[in-house]
């Protein structure tokens, strides 16, 4: 198979879709791997280091888009990029197609076959491509909150570890799962008072053992979610629903609770948010204030530390890519369990069911599909 991996550009990202080491992978395995010129060179890779691993350099985005049977990307593809795709081909990248019906439109009219890094699940139901991110995510939110607590930041000018005399500053998570638990890890190493809300008993028990009940560990609630916001000097959104929109929890009549200069970093930003007032913002302008509260929104927080986020991001998917390129699409999801709930698009319609609520479209029926009815 022939695979090509484009250069990203959305602002201020510097991830790529695959590290040298990935492309000499598949080459051994007698895949054709095409990089765009320069894709690697803000996560530390050189064209020459891509060629001395088998790939071959392709000057034009258009160019290799049209010339290869599938793309691996990081970030979903912007609307022109998605007119490059076509029937008959896999792309195979972050879609988070719940937030962004344009994108969907286009993936849909596209006739390519789009499958999802973030609902691909593994054997325990978790999500494998996802996490890798998620962990990135989760400890850089706390790393940015705590700049965006800073006065000359318009924040409460509070400093996460306090000093002695002084008490340390209050750390609320929403969402205990992997950006949740990543970020509690964190804040507590910083010295933050760490408290972390979600609404499965058995997680917060796990996350107790974990942090050896040095992290206060609440069930959620609307009522809670408003005590607490009030004394918080960070809130970190980190909810996730597979697929789906991301629930709105705090409101903006809610942010009158909170602290001025109290900071909220929204990591489900991707999904739509999941404060009311959140809108995806870029590294280039990271921050806006609304009521007096500090919002941090960036939708692509990982690409500010792509070197590491690229390797991360290629030791979770290369195996995935190596079954994609061995079996194609139809055999990859057929043999693999876990592999078929990432299937978004294909030919022009729609198999994720969050997506297809979020936007009200019909969903498409992917047993028959992968039967071959």
């Amino acid at each position: 198979m022939k695979l090509g991996v484009p250069a990203e550009i959305k602002t201020h990202e510097y991830r790529v879709g695959m590290t040298p080491v990935g492309v000499r992978e598949l080459c051994m395995q007698g895949h054709e791997v095409m990089i765009q010129q320069g894709a690697g060179l803000g996560a530390g890779f050189s064209d020459e280091d891509y060629v001395a691993s088998g790939a071959t350099l392709e000057e034009s985005a258009e160019a290799l888009y049209k010339s290869v049977d599938m793309v691996v990307k990081v970030k979903e593809p912007q609307l022109h990029e998605c007119g490059w795709l076509s029937k008959g081909q896999t792309l195979f990248t972050y879609l988070h197609l719940a937030a962004d019906r344009p994108q969907t439109d286009a993936l849909l009219a596209s006739g390519c076959t789009a499958i999802a890094y973030e609902t691909i699940t593994d054997a325990q139901g978790l999500l494998p491509l996802l996490a890798p991110m998620s962990e990135v995510a989760g400890r850089m939110s706390v790393q940015a909150g705590a700049h965006c607590l800073e006065k000359a930041q318009q924040g409460r000018g509070v400093l996460l570890s306090g000093v002695p005399g002084v008490e340390s500053g209050q750390v609320l998570i929403i969402g205990g799962g992997v950006v949740g638990q990543s970020a509690a890890k964190i804040a507590l190493g910083m010295g933050a008072r760490v408290a972390i809300m979600d609404r499965s008993i058995a997680r917060l028990r796990q996350l107790d053992d974990v942090f050896g009940g040095q992290v206060e560990t609440l069930f959620s609630s609307r009522q809670l979610i408003e005590s607490r916001i009030s004394t918080a000097d960070m809130v970190i959104g980190a909810v996730l629903l597979p697929g789906a929109a991301a629930p709105k929890l705090i409101t903006r009549e809610m942010l009158g609770l909170m602290q001025p200069g109290a900071v909220l970093v929204d990591v489900a930003i991707d999904q739509g948010g999941c404060f009311e007032t959140s809108r995806p913002t870029t590294h280039a302008d990271p921050t806006f204030i609304v009521d007096g509260i500090v919002h941090y929104c960036v939708a692509n927080m990982p690409g500010a530390v792509a070197r590491t986020s690229t390797q991360a991001l290629t030791n979770a998917t290369l195996p995935y890519v190596l079954q994609l390129a061995a079996q194609g699409w139809q055999g990859a999801l057929r043999s693999n369990k876990g592999f078929a709930p990432g299937l978004n698009v294909h030919e022009g319609e729609l198999y994720c069911q969050g997506v297809a609520e979020a936007f009200d479209l019909p969903l498409g029926d992917l047993p028959a599909l992968l039967q071959g009815h």
